[in-house]
């Protein structure tokens, strides 16, 4: 005979999200980690917890794809390459060698944003919308390849350099997509920072940090100020298209959390 489960269970419904063992689990808009009065350090944490196998491979894959067709883009040019034009900016802003620290850091900083979604419609979205904005730069790269001039010194002698000059040329140069990457992911850092509530001092350091990386391009040489400026304009223009359409629900308190799960 059929024991009767205790008075206190109850049976899940068909569309309570449930894991491989049958147990019903935390729905991520209405669940106590993502309320609005938890810390944001807990909405972090469980941000991160959601697909993470799906936003590792995903962001590998999307990584590898962008630098074969980059070197692709790179080798084989179909125009002329017109060499980038210096400003009193670039003579302003001397080679500096630490700041390629900053420079790959945007290699990590990058997958900030997408590791801090929720559902994989969110994934899949963001996904295509940063894919437009290297889709859009690659194009500018075929249509019209850029470089710049060599900066006047052995740079190469300096450590880290010369494994730079070998995978991230000085083609490729207008519109900067290190810089335009970069903006995009600021500007949706700061959008899901802002959700989580988070200090205001982490919303700084997000931004100062794509300072960083946007000086960077100009004191290890890689670009210039018109190399920068274009990137400004195609990631910031990217992220706006790609937020203005975000679909937005309520969490327990009432405030905006995001999208709704899948």
């Amino acid at each position: 005979m059929r024991k009767a489960p205790p008075p206190s269970y109850q049976r899940p419904s068909p569309f309570t999200p449930v894991n491989r063992f049958g147990i019903a689990t935390p729905d991520p808009t209405t669940g106590p980690p993502l309320d609005r009065a938890s810390s944001w350090t807990t909405q972090l944490r469980w941000r991160m917890h959601h697909h993470p196998l799906l936003k590792g491979i995903g962001t590998t894959v999307f990584m590898t794809l962008f630098f074969v067709g980059y070197f692709h883009v790179l080798r084989h040019p179909v125009f002329p390459i017109r060499q980038m034009p210096l400003t009193a900016i670039d003579r302003w802003i001397g080679f500096y060698p630490p700041a390629l620290l900053a420079y790959v850091s945007l290699w990590f900083y990058v997958g900030i944003p997408p590791a801090l979604l929720l559902t994989v419609r969110e994934l899949i979205r963001y996904g295509l919308w940063i894919g437009a904005l290297c889709s859009a730069g690659l194009l500018c790269f075929l249509l019209w390849p850029t470089a710049i001039a060599p900066p006047g010194m052995d740079i190469g002698h300096y450590p880290g350099f010369q494994v730079l000059a070998g995978v991230d040329a000085k083609a490729n140069a207008c519109p900067s997509l290190h810089v335009a990457t970069a903006v995009f992911s600021a500007i949706w850092l700061d959008r899901l920072l802002a959700e989580m509530n988070s200090a205001p001092i982490v919303r700084r350091i997000n931004w100062l940090w794509f300072a960083l990386i946007a000086y960077s391009t100009l004191a290890t040489k890689q670009h210039v100020a018109l190399d920068v400026a274009g990137g400004l304009v195609l990631g910031s223009v990217m992220a706006w298209l790609s937020l203005r359409g975000r679909e937005a629900v309520p969490s327990a308190s009432g405030r905006s959390l995001g999208w709704a799960p899948l």
